[in-house]
């Protein structure tokens, strides 16, 4: 059911409240939530029987007057596990970069795992990485991003996630992309149980060495480590120059098509001139008129 709030909605569902100035984005927060809901109960092994609120908001003063925090430019939406709630930037007036069902996947996986640890912070590259593992966020470019930060020697360093903040975009997505893969990487190579073992001990308000110890037989440190070696043999020079062939690859063909199209449009010109010369024509035989195919006036002058 739906009920006015000044010029905002505000429509109740099983499992998150929707606020926003109309119900164009309902259906799209709805079929988000029920994804991310569906995978996070598997990964968290926990029922998430609570509700939190989405707001989606149409100008930047509403949203950071929502939101009372700072905030980086380049981001798009935001959790607030402490209010339970969501905050996004309204598609309509604002380029996200993503989908706002990705968008929304992500921050309300955000708010899923500070549930779970009952609101003991974890580490950064932790709650980003299982936000990006619930939301699905892989593609060329994050692909690219990696196999450039192991040429280049950009990784980010775990720990320094957690000024996450204050990067600039370019290093903020090396981040984000480093954080899913160690998720992945986890739940991967030690399996749901063990992540969950971390988890646990992290709720127990164990240190975070402490925690992953537990889960997995070594520190923060000594995990980073086998984490980088990994991304090492993932991504390097060829896989670079692999992405990067693909890229020039898709420009030639974009250029090919755009000289194609060119073509042809200019041939469809020159056909319909010469169809109109065809019609109209002039070029009349002045010859013989009684024999018209024997005299040839070609040669003659015009008298």
């Amino acid at each position: 059911m739906a009920v006015a709030d000044g010029e905002i909605k505000v429509v109740e569902r099983p499992y998150f409240t929707y606020s926003a100035s109309s119900e164009i984005f309902l259906e799209t927060t709805d079929t988000a939530i029920t994804i991310a809901r569906t995978r996070l109960i598997n990964l968290l092994r926990d029922s998430l029987d609570y509700k939190p609120t989405v707001y989606i908001r149409d100008n930047l003063e509403d949203f950071r007057k929502l939101i009372g925090s700072a905030f980086p430019d380049w981001g798009a939406a935001v959790a607030l596990p402490y209010r339970e709630m969501v905050a996004v930037k309204s598609p309509a007036h604002f380029r996200l970069g993503k989908s706002l069902n990705m968008l929304i996947r992500h921050e309300y996986g955000h708010l899923a795992l500070h549930h779970r640890l009952f609101h003991v912070d974890p580490p950064r590259w932790l709650d980003e990485g299982v936000a990006m593992y619930i939301s699905a966020e892989w593609g060329w470019s994050d692909n690219f991003d990696m196999s450039k930060a192991v040429v280049f020697n950009s990784l980010v360093p775990l720990k320094d996630i957690e000024k996450l903040n204050l990067f600039p975009e370019g290093r903020a997505r090396t981040a984000y992309t480093e954080s899913y893969l160690a998720v992945k990487y986890l739940v991967d190579v030690y399996e749901i149980e063990s992540f969950n073992i971390l988890l646990d001990s992290l709720r127990a308000r164990r240190s975070a060495d402490e925690a992953i110890y537990a889960a997995i037989g070594a520190t923060c440190d000594e995990f980073e480590k086998e984490f980088f070696e990994h991304l090492k043999t993932r991504y390097n020079f060829m896989t670079l120059f692999g992405d990067l062939s693909l890229l020039w690859l898709f420009l030639a063909l974009v250029v090919l098509v755009g000289a194609y199209l060119k073509f042809r449009k200019k041939q469809k010109y020159y056909d319909k001139w010469d169809r109109e010369e065809e019609l109209h024509s002039t070029d009349f035989d002045y010859g013989d008129p009684d024999n018209p195919e024997k005299i040839d006036d070609e040669d003659k002058p015009w008298l």
